[in-house]
């Protein structure tokens, strides 16, 4: 065979070569029951356990009982509902995602969690009938998930959660956290004009109806974050005779109270006393 002939066979290969889609990772969902799906590179990353116990979650009892209701019986392989945690920011939202479902996994050896960044929402679909091909459940968690851009990751979602012609997938299950109840930022009007914006909200609210279960948190009231405190300087052994007078203070120098603050005013208050906490 001629030179000139090698040379274009050699240009052939390589022309196919970039063509050809890259060999996706195989995951090894046997390593971990946390990962991280990077979408770019369709990988998944396993990630350490969880360390919060559910049980630290102070001031969200209903909250907590009606999320761990719906993930058990999803557990069990029977029906459950997407689930759309809303509401004011450091009100537990995420920990509640994450600590239930690590509470859940301990008795359910099956259970996986996959967390894929809001930026990445239009590769849900492809993650979804990826993990429809294993026997593990799979709870897909999207944290402070809004839609900045307008319509085409609230179809991207969408498309997701009704699973095409295939229909769903039915070892997933979507869970959510926004501070917004309709996932929309209040100045998209401004952003993309009155009939452009109506038009992309209307998706947008289609999106979050698909959510079966929303799950809201109210801004947390004086006496619920007293209640917080005492409960974590008692778990942890932090004895101050002026502690909710200091918590106080605490919350006002950072105009909000809510589990959060909660938490980092004991975190300092633990370092003050030179005690270690475990988390």
């Amino acid at each position: 065979m001629s030179d000139e002939r090698l040379e274009i066979l050699a240009r052939i290969a390589t022309a196919l070569e970039r063509l050809a889609p890259a060999a996706q990772p195989s995951p090894r969902f046997a390593d971990a029951r946390l990962f991280r799906y990077a979408a770019s590179r369709q990988a998944f990353v396993a990630a350490s356990d969880y360390a919060l116990p559910v049980d630290l979650l102070i001031g969200v009892d209903r909250q907590k009982a009606r999320f761990l209701e719906n993930l058990g019986r999803f557990a069990r392989g029977l029906p459950a509902n997407h689930v759309l945690l809303w509401g004011s920011r450091g009100a537990g939202k995420s920990s509640l995602a994450k600590a239930g479902f690590m509470a859940l996994a301990a008795r359910h050896a099956d259970l996986r969690m996959v967390e894929i960044d809001r930026d990445e929402v239009e590769a849900l679909p492809d993650l979804f009938e990826r993990l429809r091909g294993f026997d593990q459940r799979f709870v897909v968690l999207c944290d402070d998930l809004s839609f900045e851009e307008g319509a085409a990751a609230a179809k991207s979602l969408k498309s997701a959660l009704e699973g095409g012609v295939a229909g769903p997938a039915l070892n997933t299950l979507f869970v959510a956290t926004s501070n917004r109840r309709h996932l929309m930022p209040r100045d998209h009007i401004e952003a993309r004009g009155q009939i452009a914006a109506a038009e992309d909200a209307e998706e947008e609210v289609s999106v979050s109806d698909r959510f079966g279960l929303w799950i809201g948190f109210p801004p947390m009231d004086q006496p619920a974050y007293f209640a917080a405190v005492r409960a974590y300087a008692d778990r942890f052994d932090l004895a101050v005779e002026d502690l909710e007078a200091r918590a106080l203070v605490w919350s006002q120098l950072r105009g909000a109270r809510s589990g959060r603050v909660a938490w980092q005013f004991i975190r300092d208050l633990a370092g003050e006393l030179g005690k270690p906490l475990p988390l």
